[in-house]
């Protein structure tokens, strides 16, 4: 690392930065600053919530006692400056890297990350259940939830504020309000936030004023107290009380989240309340680098970059891309698609289509189960919704997939994006549950294409074929390579290579390409071997199983969990058929997998070509022992 960094290299643990001088922190910011956009600009990964959050996070490490207080970061992705100033500067270049640091926060990273979190929305609830767990030790230490507005658009953050508002705990949420998720926000709650955001003056000199009383011995905290609550009377009567007043909580906000001075007193003032309180905090998302401000959607998850123009590799065509297009197509045919993003637009291709179709298009917000239901009731209109969502975050449907979809014969596409592997972002992004999931629901009927051109024809099927919920699933990045003599049928299945051989490999999506090398390596070996490519993996066809009926053995690999996925159904129907060859199964074991490039956990799970053909030759010679 080129950065120079005369503070920030003597950080070790929050101690440090106690000592750090006031009238240092400023350049302590700038340092950070620089260390973040240097590193991410090599390793890729969330830019600008992190430029963002510099101050307050300096400034909660400088009020609060990490590690006995208790610090919940939200997602972990604004969490950067907290692993710097936590013992990790040292090791930051290798942040998303195999065997390097996580891009969220991870307990086995530092005594400091309390809860490893990738997904949103869950801040409150665990920090909620520390904060209750200290009032029962009667321990008096603190538990700060640090969570983004755009959380707020999911429903698990009310519910847990629901609960935790009148609990008396030591409780505090920092409300870091940039206006932004991933795509800008949406809905009620982002207009009452900007409302809120009018009234700055007023909660600083409030907080100010609060310290100040704290301070008098034997009166100070009672007389805070009796402040706030004549100032709440005054104030509601003036403008009425806000959402979180009227779920308990002590509101104060919103402050300026880059300076360091009035975040300082603000926390300090909350923290003398011991009581539940909502920290509204203002930030600019990708403040300081003028790239990331004007664009900070872009900016938001990034792969390496050039720091000078702000240009980084788009990468050409991908799944991505081709499903945005395919949409925007099939949508100007036919008048009922409608889409469905949960503040993912630009993630899932969407932004053509956002723009063309605005009265076709919705983003929910980061509320995934109420875009299962909400199509439901879109399907039950006439309308024909497709839910595009990342794989990883399917998995907070489950419920609804089954109550509000296919329990109601209800026609609902699934674009399931990022499916198999991901790679950088590890173990909480990795898409190989749901076809293990959705493979249990009846009705569901599943796709797994390998090519652009097979996804088209899916996706042809789900709108105007199949009845009930279906899921179209694809990988992150492009389309693989695909041997020249494959001739694809566009059916539920295909068959590739040596069609009387009795040698025989079983995979879907975008493995078929491994497979189809491995079958041309082992052609070379003088091993006959056939490839059955499932392109619908639910129902699996009876036809696909009667094609390798009479192989002497069946080697299936999977980019997917073992336990519930394709390759335990597909033995499961060879079975009832009285099969009496040998079964091979490759997948996922019982394991979180964790970050790496894709084509090294591809090896690594052996998934890849030399891989596919070791384990095929290895029986073989097994056999001629």
């Amino acid at each position: 690392m080129d950065i120079e960094t005369k503070i920030l290299k003597d950080i070790n643990s929050p101690d440090d930065l106690k000592k750090v001088p006031e009238e240092e922190l400023d350049n302590l910011a700038q340092e950070i600053r620089d260390v973040l956009i240097d590193t991410v600009s090599h390793t890729g990964g969330h830019l600008a919530s992190n430029l963002g959050a510099v101050e307050l996070t300096l400034a909660i490490h400088r009020v609060f006692d990490s590690p006995k207080d208790k610090i919940v970061w939200d997602v972990g992705h604004q969490a950067y400056t907290h692993k710097l100033i936590t013992g990790r500067f040292d090791t930051f270049d290798t942040l998303r890297q195999q065997d390097g640091l996580s891009g969220f926060c991870h307990p086995n990273e530092s005594e400091h990350d309390t809860f490893y979190s990738g997904h949103s929305g869950t801040s409150i609830s665990s920090a909620y259940g520390i904060a209750q767990a200290n009032k029962i030790k009667h321990n008096d230490n603190y538990t700060v939830a640090v969570i983004g507005d755009g959380s707020f658009t999911g429903g698990l953050v009310y519910e847990a504020l629901n609960n935790a508002g009148r609990s008396k705990s030591n409780l505090i949420v920092v409300l870091n309000d940039n206006a932004m998720s991933i795509s800008p926000n949406v809905g009620a709650l982002a207009k009452h936030l900007a409302v809120l955001r009018s009234k700055h003056r007023y909660v600083s000199m409030k907080a100010r004023i609060e310290k100040t009383l704290d301070k008098i011995p034997l009166v100070g905290h009672k007389m805070a107290n009796l402040l706030y609550k004549a100032k709440t009377t005054v104030k509601n009567f003036l403008y009425g009380s806000t959402i979180f007043e009227q779920m308990g909580f002590r509101y104060m906000g919103p402050v300026d989240g880059h300076n360091m001075e009035i975040l300082t007193e603000a926390l300090t003032a909350a923290k003398a309340l011991h009581a539940p309180v909502i920290l509204h905090v203002n930030t600019v998302k990708g403040k300081g680098y003028d790239y990331a401000e004007k664009d900070p959607s872009h900016f938001h998850g990034i792969s390496n970059f050039d720091i000078d123009t702000g240009e980084w590799k788009h990468g050409g065509d991908t799944y991505c891309n081709e499903f945005g297009k395919l949409m925007c197509q099939m949508s100007e045919k036919d008048k009922r698609i409608s889409l469905i993003t949960a503040a993912m637009s630009l993630g899932t291709g969407l932004t053509e289509f956002s723009e063309k179709y605005k009265d076709r298009f919705f983003d929910v917000g980061i509320a995934e189960e109420h875009a299962v239901t909400f199509a439901s009731g879109l399907s039950k209109g006439g309308m024909i919704p497709v839910f595009a969502v990342y794989s990883t975050f399917l998995q907070r449907c489950y419920d609804q997939i089954i109550h509000d979809g296919a329990l109601q014969d209800q026609k609902l596409v699934l674009a399931v994006d990022r499916a198999g592997f991901v790679g950088d972002d590890g173990e909480t992004h990795n898409g190989l549950y749901d076809v293990a999931f959705l493979s249990s629901i009846p009705k569901v009927t599943i796709y797994s294409p390998c090519t652009y051109d097979e996804m088209k024809i899916d996706f042809g099927n789900a709108f105007y074929r199949d009845s009930d919920v279906v899921a179209v699933r694809y990988p992150r990045g492009a389309e693989p390579e695909m041997p020249e003599d494959f001739e694809p049928s566009f059916g539920t299945y295909d068959l590739y290579g040596y069609l009387s051989a009795k040698i025989v490999i079983v995979t879907y999506g975008r493995i078929f390409s491994e497979a189809a090398k491995a079958a041309k390596a082992l052609m070379e070996k003088d091993i006959k071997v056939k490839v059955l490519k499932l392109n619908r993996i639910k129902p699996i066809d009876n036809d696909a199983i009667e094609a390798v009926i009479d192989a002497q053995k069946i080697f299936f690999f999977e980019e997917g969990v073992r336990s519930g996925g394709v390759g335990e159904k597909f033995a499961s129907a060879l079975l009832q058929k009285e099969y009496r060859g040998k079964y091979n199964l490759t997948a996922v074991e019982d394991c979180f997998v964790k970050q790496a490039k894709v084509p090294e956990l591809i090896k690594m799970y052996g998934l890849d070509s030399e891989s596919i053909a070791e384990k095929i030759v290895q029986s073989e010679e097994s056999q001629e022992v």
